[in-house]
């Protein structure tokens, strides 16, 4: 639904490199890359690793940067092809891209490998447990493996689990294979969340599955219901030995029970969600001296931060990031020793650089992509505090070692909310893209955040509650004011079923 198209700018915001610069920049850390390189180095394999990519969630992805991305990977499959030195593709993908030519941008990727491969070397795919699994991409993947956390902290134990698969498929020429089970759903009910609820039990449950009766890795995915295409949803695969007697029927059972458990537990939210004038009164009660009672100092906070994820603007998921609803009540209840961020607004950020920092400024900041989700426009008066490049590297569970760009940045301060305002839309998910910036989240009373579930792993210690808006931006959970019309209907949650 996003009005900004994913060009291959986007991509080179996050990163786009190639062969040994993404092994140096990716290549240790919580990434899919780390994990194949582990299992590689242990297996004793030669690896051709042909690009690292990836584009904050927005729109579709454009012809030009498609095939900037993939035409590369499938090249140098026929030249290994051809040269008889390929035994197996693994690639690392997110599982729920829409191009412009295609509502399946995995399947179409799997479609073009295969046209070079042939049905028999064997393709291993990892998977973000947001995906909307086609079944085009099982019949044309062997094995696809999904991450088991939401916050994702296990993205390099996942890629070495599905590296590890390929090695038994190449190694024993086993030949695996991947079934899906689906429901009509846009998400599962806590779109996959996994710290706490059913998603415990039923990861539980596949684990004591998996290594039995022929049956290697069962998925479990929550789906990516922003976006309007006719294979969305929560999704359960098996990957299994098609050789094992009966292997498919236990894979089809195992993988319809955990369906079923998704579908008939539909209504079993773990979130409330909050209007942004009901998330300001709660902060506004929390910053008072009875309830929270340090002082105005910058000591720590002595109960911890009320953390506001404001769920329906996280970039994260495809939303501006530049919504105005929650600031806006955050000021009107006059919410002070807060921070709020990111405010995605290049616009203002240029304002911003043209000053001094101390210096007093007034601007118009926010809403200037689509007012109608999450707010339009605030004219606001503050403090310009600092400038900065917009570099971050993480040290928390997701980001640790990782550099992300948010672009030219600014903090500004306005009536005791230091705003965070950048460039290039990333959401909140480690407490570094706060303290670079000067912004100490341990000494705030509130802090307010663009994230839907990922902030969690960073920035849960620092919080004495968490509480969750839907301040009505682009992921907003009110789906009905969305214009789908490519979705099958009936579905959940947008029909009576």
């Amino acid at each position: 639904f996003s009005v900004h198209p994913t060009g291959l700018s986007a991509f080179e915001s996050r990163y786009l490199l190639h062969g040994a610069a993404a092994i140096a920049a990716r290549g240790d850390h919580n990434t899919e890359l780390a994990g194949l390189l582990d299992v590689a180095r242990h297996e004793g394999w030669q690896v051709q690793h042909v690009v690292s990519a990836a584009a904050g969630p927005g729109g579709k992805v454009t012809a030009r940067a498609f095939e900037a991305i993939v035409t590369p990977v499938i090249e140098a499959a026929r030249k290994a092809r051809e040269n008889g030195a390929l035994d197996g593709v693994m690639l690392m993908l997110h599982g729920a891209m829409v191009s412009t030519s295609s509502n399946d941008g995995e399947g179409e990727i799997l479609r073009l490998l295969r046209e070079v491969t042939g049905p028999d070397i064997p393709v291993a795919v990892s998977l973000d447990p947001h995906a909307n699994v086609s079944t085009q991409m099982c019949a044309l993947a062997n094995i696809l493996v999904s991450y088991t956390t939401y916050p994702h902290i296990d993205i390099r134990t996942t890629g070495a689990r599905a590296a590890s698969l390929l090695h038994l498929s190449m190694a024993r020429q086993t030949p695996l294979r991947t079934l899906r089970a689906h429901r009509p759903m846009l998400e599962e009910a806590n779109g996959g969340r996994t710290d706490t609820g059913p998603m415990i039990a039923r990861h539980a449950l596949a684990r004591a599955h998996e290594g039995h009766d022929g049956l290697h890795a069962i998925s479990v995915n929550g789906g990516f219901p922003c976006a309007d295409i006719e294979q969305v949803g929560p999704t359960v695969l098996v990957t299994y030995d098609a050789l094992v007697p009966h292997a498919s029927v236990k894979a089809a059972q195992i993988a319809e029970r955990l369906a079923d458990d998704i579908w008939n537990r539909r209504e079993d939210g773990l979130n409330t969600y909050l209007s942004a004038q009901d998330v300001a009164q709660r902060a506004r009660e929390w910053c008072t001296p009875d309830f929270f009672t340090s002082d105005e100092s910058t000591a720590p906070a002595p109960q911890g931060a009320l953390i506001i994820a404001d769920y329906a603007d996280n970039p994260g998921a495809g939303a501006y990031g530049d919504g105005t609803a929650l600031l806006a009540a955050l000021l009107e209840h006059n919410v002070t020793r807060a921070c709020f961020g990111p405010m995605v607004d290049p616009a203002a950020v240029q304002t911003l650089y043209r000053s001094d920092p101390g210096t007093v400024v007034t601007l118009e900041l926010g809403g200037k992509t689509e007012p109608r989700f999450g707010g339009g426009p605030l004219w606001l008066t503050g403090k310009l505090v600092a400038k900065y490049d917009g570099l971050v590297t993480g040290s928390g569970p997701m980001m640790a070692g990782l550099t992300r760009d948010f672009g030219p940045t600014a903090v500004f301060r306005v009536a005791g909310i230091d705003i965070l305002v950048v460039s290039i839309p990333h959401q909140m998910l480690d407490l570094e893209q706060f303290v670079t910036f000067g912004i100490l989240p341990q000494n705030m009373k509130v802090i307010a955040l663009k994230s839907m579930q990922h902030f969690r792993a960073a920035f849960a210690p620092v919080a004495g509650e968490i509480i969750v808006c839907d301040s009505g931006a682009l992921c907003t959970l009110d789906y009905a004011s969305l214009p789908y019309c490519h979705v099958p209907r009936p579905v959940w949650p947008l029909d009576e079923m």
